[in-house]
């Protein structure tokens, strides 16, 4: 598939953007992997000038309606997907977890399909930017 067609274009305006996780594993159904989440989320509220309008967590995939005060939504989900997605990783090493085992073979097995991460992969990027849309809410041009 085209590159192209994975690109968020329009970097200053609002998105719908849904995150997945690879193999759809269920791992926000673990309340500490969507703290994790929501501690990553404030984080760039807070910090990177991520506007949070709206989001969802499931338990394999996150819908996002977010904007860049910045004008740059890609670096922003970049870095976001990459804090998030090694923090969860590292919960799911140290903590108690009864599929550890399991999860952590399907994200290595990920892994060596994506080609970018060493460990781990994570999060399924062709599945997230393919659904981002962009969106005009009320009051934004």
């Amino acid at each position: 598939m085209d590159s192209d067609g994975y690109k968020i274009r329009d970097q200053s305006k609002p998105h719908f953007i849904t995150l997945t996780v690879v193999g759809w594993i269920d791992a926000f159904t673990r309340k500490r992997y969507k703290d994790a989440l929501i501690e990553s989320l404030n984080y760039c509220v807070e910090n990177k000038g991520l506007v949070v309008f709206g989001y969802v967590i499931i338990s394999n995939h996150v819908h996002l309606i977010v904007q860049s005060k910045d004008d740059d939504l890609s670096g922003l989900i970049r870095d976001f997907k990459k804090f998030t997605a090694k923090n969860i990783i590292h919960l799911i090493k140290s903590e108690s977890e009864s599929r550890r085992e399991w999860i952590l073979k399907l994200l290595k097995e990920a892994m060596q399909t994506h080609g970018r991460n060493k460990d781990y992969q994570f999060g399924n990027m062709e599945t997230i930017l393919k659904k981002s849309i962009q969106i005009n809410l009320c009051g934004q041009n």
